[in-house]
């Protein structure tokens, strides 16, 4: 008679392979209801613990996680993202890792798939993107003892190891650069406001427009797109007293600004200075070509894979902290031609 397995389980109860795992193995992620289910059928069907399937189960995957939590149009149009995912795989192809990239709606559905690939076996650690403060991903990952880098920081991070670069530092550079051009109405368009980097980059903005003098303007948060970005910069130079400079927090909004400054008739940089925070090649083609904070994406997820790989090898997890990025001046930045 063939043995009883999981999936047999699975189908009789009406639930997930992942869902039978937890509820054998007496872990979180089900519901008291659906693990008594999973038991009664389990006993029903004389099922016990496969020894060689659980040695097996036990052994390397020889796969690392990456889950996104962000909108999948947003995703798609972000050269960061293909950029930092091509350094990842440059560093894990040699060991003949594969990186298991899954995009979900939101953090309950990416905390749901930890669970579910830390008792299926299904990769060997994860890279933790967009940390959050107070992120309870952190504490989840610590108390699987899956484990994990986080990609960001610093600080925020628990116990686990994390690869960051100074967003605060290079905020200031930016905010720098156009106070010495005379401006004096700097406007951001920032990202999504709940994530940690965007924290570090408002605060550090205000601290420099503080700093030098300059007049307060509400930062306006958007979800990365162009479309948000489009609109955020309609209202703000649709204002009493447009700023006279912008920086966003991604190349694609910025992009999405200039058009939006061109169609209204304001001259960049003439009228209107704009800066990306990430550099890219529709920043270079751009015309004028924007002024843009850039780094090598590719090396830092290569070095976020490289530290997560030592971590695997039995090394000790370390905060890795990256080349702060460097501000490129290019020609949509200028003195304002009205200076208050």
């Amino acid at each position: 008679m063939k043995r009883p397995t999981i999936m047999d389980i699975a189908r009789r109860a009406g639930v997930s392979k992942g869902a039978v795992s937890m509820a054998l193995n007496g872990l979180p992620g089900v519901s008291e209801a659906t693990r008594n289910r999973i038991l009664a059928v389990a006993r029903e069907l004389d099922w016990h613990p496969n020894n060689a399937a659980r040695a097996l189960s036990a052994a390397r995957s020889d796969a690392i996680g990456l889950v996104l939590a962000r909108p999948a149009r947003t995703l798609g149009v972000e050269p960061f993202f293909f950029q930092l995912i091509s350094g990842l795989q440059a560093a894990l192809s040699p060991r003949r890792i594969a990186l298991l990239l899954q995009v979900v709606e939101d953090q309950a559905a990416e905390i749901g798939l930890y669970r579910q690939w830390w008792s299926e076996r299904r990769v060997d650690a994860v890279f933790l993107i967009d940390l959050r403060v107070n992120d309870p991903r952190v504490a989840l990952l610590e108390e699987l003892g899956l484990p994990a880098l986080v990609i960001g920081g610093p600080g925020h991070h628990g116990g686990l190891p994390s690869v960051w670069a100074d967003d605060a530092r290079a905020m200031t550079q930016i905010v720098e650069h156009l106070a010495g051009l005379g401006h004096r109405r700097i406007a951001r368009v920032a990202g999504l406001p709940d994530l940690l980097h965007t924290e570090r980059r408002t605060e550090a903005f205000h601290t420099a427009v503080h700093a030098h003098g300059l007049d307060e303007i509400p930062i306006i948060m958007t979800d990365y797109s162009g479309e948000q970005g489009a609109a955020a910069t309609r209202e703000l130079l649709g204002s009493p007293r447009p700023p006279t400079a912008i920086v966003y927090d991604n190349d694609v909004m910025a992009v999405a600004g200039v058009a939006v400054a061109t169609e209204l008739g304001v001259a960049v940089p003439a009228a209107l200075s704009v800066v990306a925070w990430d550099d890219s090649p529709l920043c270079q083609l751009l015309h004028p070509p924007l002024t843009a904070l850039t780094r090598d994406t590719f090396a830092f997820g290569a070095a976020a894979a490289r530290s997560l790989l030592a971590v695997l090898d039995g090394g000790e997890g370390a905060d890795v902290e990256d080349h702060v990025p460097v501000l490129v001046h290019r020609e949509s930045t200028s003195t304002p031609s009205i200076v208050e």
